[in-house]
């Protein structure tokens, strides 16, 4: 019996799965325990609130104190003016702003004075702030609460903007953001909040501004972020069955952005398509489009595709809702179609 039991194999250990609402709340947290210089503010994000409308910032009011972790009226202009001047004495503030819709009421704190700061001061004065905001299709909120707006902030210098796509990734970019001399705007998906992934170490960090390869191929490039990059992988077997090798990168930061990997992709390839949920004219496509078709001029063998939502308000009604984000069959249409 004893030979028995020890010529078997052992079990494979079983990899800890994570959500991205734990792996965003442990890294606020490890920021949190490794430097007292981390605070946290916004509405209902103390644990007497339940750690705000999903609970992202739970139990880091009891762990930390409510001086450190503060709950605050719905003012978003005083949450970004607050984490402002915190970080001008040496604090490193993560303030949320509930839903990224409610960051046009703080455009000023945000683009006329976060961002500009350093540029004002001569490089004297860093805003190390970041603000954590939710958007996205999928819970038929409506067009006041789920617009993806990267674009806007992307487009403001002084600013860095990064949307994670996985729980590993929104640990170690929020990880990343907190440690940044400026001020990040930190977006996350909101139907993605209970998506699981591998668990991780306390010490990853994913660095601002670099891509990461999801899936190698040859036939074309597929570039994207946040939710839609996980519509792009669900549309590989669609893809594969057509004969199309799609290579997949997840840009993880929006601004700046990984030129040089996309680059070598498109350029491996000679094929590009950029897929997000924003609206597709003036999107973050538009940049990345323009910048491959300059520097890979001659050198692709199709024009440069952009894939993103109708130019309109995102609908309330679901089946509108549904038809109005890319979504993997359409990605895969849009791949196909580049190929032929």
């Amino acid at each position: 019996m004893s030979d028995t039991l020890t010529s078997e194999k052992p079990a494979a250990a079983k990899v800890a799965q994570v959500t991205m609402l734990q792996a965003i709340n442990q890294a606020i947290a490890d920021a949190m325990e490794a430097d007292e210089h981390v605070v946290v503010l916004g509405e209902d994000v103390a644990d007497p609130e339940e750690g705000g409308v999903v609970g992202v910032t739970k139990g880091l009011s009891g762990r930390f104190g409510e001086k450190r972790v503060r709950s605050t009226p719905i003012a978003e202009q005083a949450i970004i003016g607050a984490a402002i001047g915190a970080s001008l004495v040496g604090y490193k503030p993560v303030a949320e702003i509930m839903l990224m819709n409610f960051t046009t009421v703080a455009m000023d704190m945000i683009v006329n004075h976060a961002a500009k700061l350093r540029f004002m001061s001569g490089g004297q004065t860093h805003v190390p702030i970041v603000i954590r905001t939710m958007t996205g299709t999928g819970f038929s909120s409506g067009g006041q609460h789920c617009d993806y707006l990267e674009a806007w902030f992307a487009h403001t210098a002084g600013m860095k903007v990064v949307a994670p796509s996985n729980p590993a990734d929104a640990y170690g970019l929020m990880r990343a953001a907190i440690n940044d001399p400026d001020p990040v705007l930190y977006i996350e998906n909101m139907p993605s909040y209970w998506m699981k992934g591998d668990s991780f170490d306390a010490d990853h960090i994913v660095p601002l501004g670099k891509a990461a390869v999801a899936k190698e191929g040859g036939d074309v490039t597929i570039v994207s972020y946040s939710r839609t990059l996980n519509e792009a992988l669900g549309a590989v077997k669609a893809m594969e069955a057509a004969g199309v090798s799609a290579e997949i990168i997840d840009l993880r930061t929006i601004s700046p952005w990984d030129e040089d990997t996309v680059l070598a992709s498109a350029a491996k390839t000679g094929r590009l398509l950029i897929a997000h949920e924003a609206v597709e004219k003036h999107g973050m496509g538009a940049e990345i489009a323009a910048v491959a078709s300059t520097k890979l001029f001659g050198k692709l063998k199709a024009p440069v595709a952009r894939l993103g939502a109708p130019y309109a308000p995102v609908p309330f009604s679901k089946p509108l809702e549904d038809a109005f984000a890319p979504n993997a069959k359409r990605i895969a249409e849009a791949a196909i179609s580049l190929c032929k």
